[in-house]
Parts: structure tokens; C-alpha cells; sequence
């Protein structure tokens, strides 16, 4: 039976580009690197990156990070001077802003959680939506 999530493995072009950015950018915290690849964590989220060919999709695909509400103005404006790439407008429950890493894998941190979108989606169902208790 599943548990939860184990990690996530993101291919990357540059590793050095690629740590500095999640490490000095988003705060995540360097636990190995190897000339191939490194670990890091976010709370108790493992990230692996893994040097690659990279190949993302135009899809709605997209990892999205934690962040209190006290934070997030102070961390949104944090990335954006970093330089990072806006690639949505938020336009649902809770704030959030997409961004893109330095490879281009799309990204997000969000100050809400599943309940608050699901106490919204009460109120205003998405269409064809059904709730389940």
C-alpha cells in the first residue's frame, strides 16, 4: 500500500545552475551532490536532480511548494529578483506564483492547502465537478 510521496527526480542541464537555484533561491537544503546528480530537501521533501537531456512538455504539469501567507509576499519578490520566469497568472484559491526554474520545470508556491480549496469549491464547483466527503 502507498503511503505518500517518495521523492521527485527533475532532470537538469546545468547541476551547479540548477542547486544554486534551489538552495539560494527557494531555500531547499544541499544533503549529496555527485558529478551526475544531487539531493536536496524541503522539509522532508527529497528532491533528486538528475543531469539530463531536459524536456518539458506545454502541459499544466507543475510542482507547487508550501509557503505561509506571512512569507509569501517577501518570498514572491525574492524569485522575481532572481530573474525567474512568471508562466501563469493565478487565478484560483489562495495565493500563488508559478515560476519557472532554470530548466524550465515549472513551479509554483502556494499559501493554501486542500482543505481551503475545498471549502471554496462548496461555494464555486468547478464545471461538472462532485465533492466526496
Amino acid at each position: 500500500m502507498l503511503t505518500g510521496l517518495n521523492h521527485i527526480t527533475l532532470a537538469v542541464g546545468d547541476l551547479s545552475k540548477s542547486i544554486d537555484f534551489y538552495v539560494n533561491t527557494l531555500g531547499f537544503t544541499l544533503k549529496a551532490r555527485w558529478s551526475q546528480g544531487a539531493y536536496l530537501l524541503l522539509g522532508e521533501l527529497w528532491f533528486c536532480l538528475s543531469v539530463d537531456t531536459v524536456s518539458i512538455n506545454s502541459d499544466y504539469t507543475h510542482y507547487a511548494l508550501t509557503i505561509s501567507g506571512d512569507n509569501f509576499d517577501d518570498f514572491t519578490q525574492r524569485i522575481k529578483d532572481r530573474g525567474t520566469v512568471e508562466w501563469k497568472v493565478n487565478r484560483s484559491e489562495g495565493r500563488s506564483f508559478y515560476f519557472l526554474d532554470p530548466d524550465g520545470h515549472k513551479l509554483e508556491i502556494h499559501d493554501g492547502d486542500i482543505d481551503s480549496r475545498l471549502k471554496l469549491c462548496r461555494y464555486h464547483p468547478y464545471e461538472g465537478m462532485e465533492l466526496f466527503e
